[in-house]
């Protein structure tokens, strides 16, 4: 079994998951645009063999308009990724290109139903 990340959540400025699959807290690098985030912490999950708290502090210089990404890894593998959207969104936002994508499915889908029933 390898190393896992699971119940990845943000709170007051900082990310935060609970790490599986170790006998002693590994080295956890965290990357935003290359750069690594300082001040990562490992701990220990009281009573529960195995696991460690990573917690990660969203430093001020990687708060820009748009979407930022991290990358979270141990020894060059990646075990989390997380995301903040900041600022006014732009025009062609990721999210609005999902919707348009859902809604061209959905028409799509409803357009091959109609073809299967006459066919």
């Amino acid at each position: 079994m390898g190393l896992k990340i699971e119940q990845g959540r943000i709170a007051g400025g900082v990310w935060e998951g609970v790490l599986t699959g170790a006998v002693t807290a590994p080295g956890i690098e965290v990357l935003h645009e290359g750069r690594a985030v300082e001040g990562v912490e490992v701990h220990p999950v009281t009573g529960t063999a195995g696991s460690f708290t990573v917690r990660v502090p969203i430093p001020a210089w990687a708060l820009n308009d748009g979407v930022q990404s991290f990358l979270v890894q141990s020894g060059g593998a990646a075990l989390a990724r997380f995301s903040l959207v900041a600022g006014q969104p732009p025009d062609q936002d990721l999210r609005a290109e999902l919707s348009l994508l859902r809604a061209e499915l959905d028409l799509l889908k409803r357009a091959f139903q109609r073809h299967v029933r006459e066919g």
